[in-house]
C-alpha cells in the first residue's frame, strides 16, 4: 500500500487478515450503500469461518511477540496513528458521511472522539502497573502483575462506527493484545477496514489487527466462541448483547466480556431550569445523528410548572432544523441507516398514536429521511417512552414534581446515560445521584464521552467500562505471583 497520505485509501472490497488484504471466500456479498442516495460504495465478498480461524491463528501468534515489545514501541505506533488520522481527516470524515449517514457536524464530532481515544491509548503502555502486597507468611513477597489479556474479539456498531471501534482496538493494542474485529454490516469501512489501513500505514506488525467482514449467520457466533479469544468487546443492541453474553459464558470456554448495549436516556427539566438552555440542549441531544445514538435523549421529562413553556419553545426550535443531504453543512438531520430501521420508526409512530400520545410535529418520510416527530401527553408506560427509539422521534412526559420526575427517570430497564437541568447545582447533584445510570450530566446532554472518564452503563445497558484507567483493567489480566525467599515450615 502506498504511504502517500494525500491519496485515497483503496482495497475496501477485501478482508484484512494476517496483515494481508485478501478476497473473502464466502458465497455472500456485502453490498455497502450510501443511506442517503442509495449509491453502492463497495461490494465486499464476505469471509468464511475458515478465514476467521486464519485471523485468530495470526492474532495468537503475533500477540506473543507484541506483548514483549517495550512500552515506548507500542506507544510509538499509536502516536503514528494519531498523526495519520490528522493527515487523513477529510478522507475519513467523507467516509463517515457517505457510509453511516452522518451529518458533517456529527462526523466531525466522531472524528474528534476517535482521535482523543487514540491519543489516550498511546499513554496506556506507560500507565499500566502492578502492585506489591505484604504477606503473613514469613519470607514471602507478593507481586500483582497486570498482563495483556491475549486476543480480543471486537464486534462494533454502525452508529458511531469509527469511534466505537477505535475505543476498543486502540486500548487493546496499546496494552499488548491482538484484535480480531467484525464490523457492523452497514459500516464495514468506517467500522473496521479504514482503521486497518491507518494502523497498517502506522507500521503495526502483521497479524495484530484482523478485520473480518462476514454475515452473522456465518461468523457471528464463531467470533465469540473461538477458543483463541480471551475477551469479547461488543457494542450494540441489548438483545444481541445478551446472546453474546450467553455464548461467551455458556460454552466450552469462559470469556470476559464488555457489553455496551441499549439506552433509554432521560432528560429531566426541573421547574427552576434555564428553559432556553434546556431547549437547546434537548434538541441537540435528541437529534444528533438522527437520534441513532445509545446515549441520545429517549425521554424528555418536564416538571408541570414549566411543561407548556418548554414544549412551545422546543417545538419552535425543532422546526428550524434542516433535514436532507448529510454532506450539506447546514443539515441537522440526515438519513436513517437502513430501510429496516425506517420501518421500525414507522411502527413506533403508529404505536404512539394508538396509545394516545398527541403528535404535535411530524412530516413526510422520504426514502430514509425521517423528519422530527414530537409527541406530548406521553406517559411512562407508552412504547415511545419505555423502549429505545433510535431515531428522530421524541415523547415529552409531564412530571408532577421533582420526586415524580426522578421516579419516571428510573422507570426503565436501561441505565446508560441521563441528564438533569436545574439552576440549583446542589439539587442537581442530589437528583443526579438518585438516577440509576452509569452516567449523569447536570445542565448538559446525556450524549457525552471523554477519553479519560469512565464510560458504561447499568442494568440492561451493559457491563464493563471504557476509557482511562477503567479500560486498563478491562483489557489486562491480574496475575498474582508470590516469591518464597526462605524455607517455609509446613504442618506435615
Amino acid at each position: 500500500m502506498s504511504t502517500n497520505t494525500t491519496s485515497a485509501y483503496s482495497d475496501f472490497h477485501l478482508q484484512f487478515i494476517a496483515g494481508e488484504w485478501q478476497t473473502g471466500k464466502d458465497d455472500s456479498t456485502n453490498n455497502n450503500t450510501n443511506p442517503y442516495n442509495g449509491d453502492t460504495l463497495v461490494e465486499i465478498q464476505q469471509a468464511t469461518k475458515d478465514q476467521l480461524n486464519e485471523a485468530y491463528d495470526a492474532a495468537t501468534q503475533a500477540q506473543e511477540t507484541w506483548a514483549k515489545q517495550t512500552p515506548a514501541e507500542r506507544s510509538a505506533v499509536l502516536y503514528k496513528v494519531v498523526n495519520i488520522l490528522d493527515q487523513r481527516q477529510e478522507e475519513i470524515v467523507d467516509w463517515l458521511i457517505k457510509e453511516s449517514g452522518s451529518t458533517r457536524i456529527k462526523a466531525m464530532v466522531e472524528f474528534g472522539a476517535t482521535r482523543a481515544i487514540t491519543l489516550e491509548a498511546a499513554t496506556f503502555p506507560n500507565r499500566v502497573h502492578g502492585e506489591i502486597r505484604p504477606s503473613n507468611t514469613p519470607g514471602k513477597e507478593n507481586f500483582i502483575y497486570r498482563e495483556p489479556i491475549g486476543v480480543v474479539a471486537v464486534i462494533s456498531p454502525w452508529n458511531f462506527p469509527l469511534h466505537l471501534t477505535q475505543r476498543s482496538i486502540a486500548p487493546a493494542l496499546a496494552l499488548g493484545n491482538a484484535v480480531v474485529l467484525k464490523p457492523a454490516s452497514d459500516t464495514p469501512v468506517t467500522g473496521g477496514l479504514l482503521l486497518a489501513k491507518v494502523f497498517e500505514e502506522a507500521g503495526l506488525p502483521k497479524g495484530l489487527l484482523n478485520v473480518v467482514v462476514g454475515s452473522g449467520s456465518e461468523i457471528g457466533d464463531a467470533i465469540v466462541e473461538h477458543k483463541a479469544s480471551s475477551f469479547v468487546s461488543f457494542t450494540g443492541s441489548t438483545s444481541v448483547g445478551k446472546h453474546i453474553g450467553e455464548l461467551a459464558n455458556g460454552g466450552e470456554h469462559i470469556k470476559q466480556v464488555a457489553l455496551e448495549l441499549g439506552g433509554n436516556s432521560p432528560f429531566v427539566v426541573l421547574k427552576d431550569a434555564d428553559i432556553d438552555q434546556a431547549v437547546k440542549a434537548a434538541v441537540f441531544g435528541k437529534f444528533l445523528h438522527q437520534g441513532q445514538i445509545c446515549m441520545a435523549i429517549n425521554r424528555i421529562i418536564v416538571e408541570n410548572e414549566v411543561y407548556d413553556e418548554f414544549v412551545e419553545r422546543f417545538l419552535s426550535h425543532v422546526k428550524t432544523l434542516q433535514v436532507g443531504d448529510p454532506n450539506d453543512q447546514g443539515t441537522a438531520i440526515g438519513p436513517i441507516i437502513n430501510e429496516k430501521q425506517v420501518q421500525s420508526l414507522r411502527d413506533k409512530i403508529d404505536e404512539a398514536q394508538k396509545e394516545g400520545a398527541k403528535m404535535l410535529l411530524s412530516g413526510e418520510i422520504n426514502g430514509q429521511l425521517v423528519p422530527p416527530h414530537v409527541f406530548t401527553e406521553v406517559t411512562r408506560e407508552m412504547d415511545i417512552a419505555y423502549n429505545e427509539i433510535f431515531g428522530p422521534l421524541i415523547g415529552i412526559i409531564r412530571a408532577k414534581n421533582e420526586e415524580d420526575a426522578l421516579s419516571i427517570a428510573n422507570d426503565s430497564m436501561y441505565g446508560l446515560s441521563s441528564a438533569v437541568f436545574t439552576a440549583d447545582m446542589q439539587k442537581g447533584l442530589r437528583f443526579a445521584r438518585g438516577i440509576r445510570a452509569g452516567m449523569t450530566h447536570i445542565n448538559d446532554i446525556p450524549v457525552n464521552d471523554e477519553s479519560n472518564v469512565a464510560f458504561g452503563g447499568e442494568k440492561n445497558s451493559g457491563i464493563g467500562r471504557f476509557n482511562g484507567e477503567w479500560v486498563l483493567e478491562e483489557f489486562t489480566r491480574t496475575h498474582w505471583i508470590s516469591m518464597q525467599n526462605e524455607p517455609r515450615e509446613y504442618p506435615f
